[in-house]
Parts: structure tokens; C-alpha cells; sequence
């Protein structure tokens, strides 16, 4: 039990903590450990994480989804798929250059809309985290509860995103446009012809691009967890 209190301490404000607040919180974890009344349970600091990662996924998924989520951010902005991007180089030369923006912003707003599939998902991974899973992300590096996600909602986001991603980038047109930009590029002699299907390339990308917002929430949940507080983590922060 002190040693998930002190990892709790450790994981949002070792670099703010002095000696008085570190014996503050010494003596708040001898009070769970002995039993003082109004003193902190371990049902409530673990509540008080998994409220500090809930935050931290919503504020995610709220920034991917939001108009230009995707788009307006630089570090998850989907582009053309890796093999495809000769063939964006090439149609782009031959003034085809307003139509590759306009596929790439179709695309975009695909992965915006799918990105609104995922706080159910985490909410239900962090729902069904242990007293051991908490400590491990406690103790472990600093993407920690960003990896723990991955490993319990990756395949349910996939399961999540696919069919949401397809209807999305049919309905922005982003499946079309690349369809016909594809074809138009097939048709250039002597280039290496390109595969149109676009729904597993932005899935993926789509998912990987919410994971980074992820833990990138997590840093700032690790760093500063003022911004960012409940009553409950008021209450198991206090002293710090």
C-alpha cells in the first residue's frame, strides 16, 4: 500500500515535491497503513487514477475529433499511404496538385469521425485495470498507461475504427478521390502500379495518431496534474 501511494506521489509531482510535503505525504500513507479515520482507502487512490487517465483519454479523443483534429495537427495528419507518395510527387507535377489537398483533407476528416469511437474503448480498459496494472504504470516509464491502452484496446479500436473509417472516407469522397488518383497515376507508362484500397492504411494511421495525443496526455497528467483534477484527485493529492 505505501509503495502505491508513493508511486502516485512520484508519477505526478516528484519534480515539485520538497522535504515538508514529502513528510506530509509520509504520514498520509502511515495513516491508510494504520487505519486513521478520514485517511485515504485503496479503493480511492486507485479511483483517483483511473479518473487522472479518463481525463487524459477524453481530452485525446476530443482533440482527434474535433474539426481539423487531424488535419490542423502536423504530428498525426494522414498523408498519402508511403508507397503512394511517389505518385502524389508525380501528379502534382502534372498540375494535379488541388486534387491531392483535396484527398488528403477527405482522408483526414475520415479519421476525425472515427476518433469519436474511442472513449467507450479506453473508458472500458481503464474500467477493468487492476490494483496491479495501476502499479506497474506507476512504476513504469513514462508512456506506460499509453502502452497498457495498447495492449488492451488496440484490437477493440481496430474492431471500432474499420467500418467507421470505410463509411467515412466514402463519405468524404477521400476513397473516390484516391480511387481516381490511383487510376489516373496507373495510367503513366512505365510507373509501378498502385493498390486503390485505402481502408486499412487509414485505420491504422488514424489509431496511431489518437495514441500519440494519448500520451501526450499522459506526460501533461504525469507533470501537472492540477490542470486536470476531480474532486477525488483533489482529495488524494492534497498534501503534495
Amino acid at each position: 500500500m505505501k509503495r502505491i501511494f508513493l508511486g502516485l506521489s512520484l508519477l505526478f509531482s516528484v519534480s515539485s515535491c520538497n522535504s515538508q510535503n514529502i513528510g506530509n505525504i509520509l504520514k498520509q500513507a502511515n495513516d491508510v497503513l494504520s487505519g486513521t479515520p478520514g485517511a485515504l482507502t485503496t479503493d480511492e487512490i486507485g479511483k483517483g487514477l483511473k479518473e487522472a487517465l479518463t481525463v487524459g483519454i477524453k481530452n485525446s479523443s476530443s482533440k482527434a475529433s474535433a474539426l481539423d483534429g487531424y488535419l490542423g495537427n502536423q504530428t498525426i495528419k494522414l498523408l498519402f499511404p508511403p508507397e503512394a507518395q511517389n505518385v502524389e510527387q508525380k501528379l502534382r507535377q502534372i498540375g494535379l496538385g488541388a486534387q491531392c489537398d483535396k484527398f488528403i483533407t477527405a482522408l483526414n476528416r475520415g479519421a476525425e469521425k472515427a476518433a469519436e469511437k474511442a472513449v467507450p474503448i479506453f473508458v472500458d480498459a481503464i474500467t477493468k485495470m487492476t490494483i496491479q496494472d495501476a502499479l506497474s504504470i506507476l512504476k513504469g516509464d513514462k508512456d506506460a498507461a499509453t502502452n497498457y491502452l495498447k495492449r488492451t484496446s488496440s484490437v477493440a479500436l481496430t474492431n471500432a475504427f474499420a467500418p467507421v473509417m470505410e463509411e467515412s472516407i466514402n463519405s468524404t469522397g477521400a476513397t473516390k478521390l484516391y480511387g481516381d488518383i490511383a487510376t489516373t497515376y496507373n495510367k503513366i507508362p512505365f510507373t509501378k502500379k498502385v493498390n486503390p484500397d485505402l481502408k486499412q492504411y487509414a485505420t491504422q494511421k488514424a489509431i496511431d495518431g489518437l495514441f500519440l495525443l494519448v500520451a501526450q496526455e499522459e506526460q501533461k497528467i504525469r507533470e501537472n496534474p492540477a490542470a486536470r483534477v476531480s474532486d477525488l484527485l483533489k482529495k488524494v493529492f492534497a498534501n503534495q
